[in-house]
């Protein structure tokens, strides 16, 4: 429970605020490409923080880091209340972040302690039944408020889920310190490398093309020099480790390449349900089949990969996905609130096969010392596929196409790629198998 409501947290703060924008937009004087910055520079926090927190919580003790970063973003979350410039809730937006940054890079790694090895998809699926059910709430939640109080109030609503998180923390496994060294420099280098990477990215997206471009090209460089630098060494920030094994790195893209087409899809849906002339509430209604769904299919994924082959349900999800994306974007010009329910439902079914299943293999196939840092690359895994959607999307609305169907054709591109590294990693597998059956 205490992992849950903290996760709900996450979720929520993550997703409510994209209803929200079109508002928050016209009340600061900014444009629509502008304002994708509330979601992408939460999001950049994030992907900077997770891999040197996860670290750093295998010195500290996890639930402890846990704790401490409920506590950060329940107090900048309280200062919200008070945003009244665009810059003002940047700053705050990047405080959130990095308390949700310390909670989660340790979150999956106390969820692979909790439960037993053989029901671990089942304790994925119901962490994301959490995500499933949180994202449900967010836009609904996110809608009701900017149609009847102040749009500050969206970043204080997930505060009640972060206060149960901390008053439950007792029952987190208790803090199990490694004696690794201090990976100060690495952890550093690594932040500043994803900083380059997307911050260059969203600097190319306000129309500031040649600095970002610059920067994208000084962040691919220096993760370069990283990943050197981190080979051979004992227990590395950047867990090159386990990307350097097939499963665990085509899971990762994977898990990029989809978390990168369901967040261009949910973005890119509320400009396009205002611009058909639905308000707020009706978009954030209007999204809900989706986390609905997920509600209902994730748990029984989890379920279902403790017995039948991740590839296997990826794969089948991946199709219908892609099936429910093309739906979505042949819809008429004047689609039915009907219409658009049952094709988000059914897009949402073929997402929800794929995560828990891929969140399973990623997180159990990786060695049990390592399960901070393989929680990492998972949390790093969907964080830096939902800012580059939001880096995307805001491109996208610069250039006026982002109400149309460029990112579901995107989200579908995606999709097909994440179904080929579930492909990929299948032959992997049965090469090592035949491997081990020769030795």
């Amino acid at each position: 429970m205490a992992v849950s409501f903290g996760t709900a947290v996450l979720v929520i703060d993550g997703q409510i605020a994209n209803v929200a924008l079109p508002t928050i937009a016209r009340d600061l004087g900014v444009s629509n490409g502008v304002i994708t910055s509330v979601v992408t520079v939460y999001q950049l926090v994030l992907v900077m923080v997770l891999l040197p927190f996860s670290s750093l919580g295998d010195r500290v003790g996890h639930r402890r880091l846990y704790q401490y970063g409920q506590l950060l973003f329940l107090v900048a979350s309280a200062l919200c209340l008070f945003a009244s410039t665009f810059w003002f809730l940047m700053a705050l937006r990047a405080l959130q972040a990095l308390g949700a940054g310390m909670a989660l890079s340790v979150s999956a790694a106390m969820v692979r302690q909790i439960y037993p090895a053989n029901k671990l998809g089942t304790g994925m699926g119901v962490n994301s039944v959490i995500v499933a059910s949180s994202g449900a709430i967010a836009p609904t939640l996110g809608g009701y408020i900017v149609s009847h109080l102040d749009w500050q109030w969206v970043f204080v609503a997930p505060v009640p889920f972060a206060l149960l998180s901390l008053l439950l923390g007792r029952a987190l496994p208790e803090p199990v310190r490694r004696d690794v060294p201090a990976q100060w420099i690495s952890g550093g280098w690594s932040a500043l490398s994803m900083l380059l990477l997307i911050g260059g990215a969203q600097l190319a997206t306000h129309e500031n093309f040649p600095i970002g471009a610059a920067l994208m090209v000084a962040g691919v460089i220096s993760i370069t020099l990283l990943v050197r630098r981190e080979k051979g060494r004992e227990a590395p920030v950047v867990p090159v480790d386990l990307l350097a094994r097939p499963v665990l790195g085509l899971s990762a893209l994977a898990a990029i390449a989809c978390f990168t087409a369901s967040g261009a899809l949910m973005l890119s849906l509320p400009f396009r349900l205002e611009s058909l002339g639905f308000r707020p509430d009706q978009a954030g209604l209007l999204l809900l089949p989706f986390p609905l769904t997920m509600l209902v299919v994730a748990p029984l994924s989890g379920w279902l990969s403790d017995r039948i082959a991740a590839t296997k349900l990826g794969v089948t999800g991946m199709m219908i996905a892609i099936a429910g994306l093309v739906l979505l974007a042949t819809m008429p010009a004047q689609p039915a609130e009907l219409g658009i329910a049952w094709r988000l439902s059914l897009t949402a079914v073929g997402f929800g096969l794929f995560f828990a299943p891929n969140s399973r293999l990623l997180i159990g196939r990786a060695p049990r010392e390592r399960a901070a840092a393989a929680g990492g690359l998972l949390s790093t895994s969907r964080l830096l596929g939902q800012t580059v959607a939001a880096v995307v999307v805001g491109i996208l609305l610069a250039g006026g196409l982002g109400t149309g169907n460029t990112p579901l054709i995107i989200s579908c591109a995606l999709a097909v790629v994440a179904a080929l590294c579930s492909l990929a990693r299948f032959r992997s597998m049965k090469q090592d198998q035949a491997a081990l059956a020769q030795d």
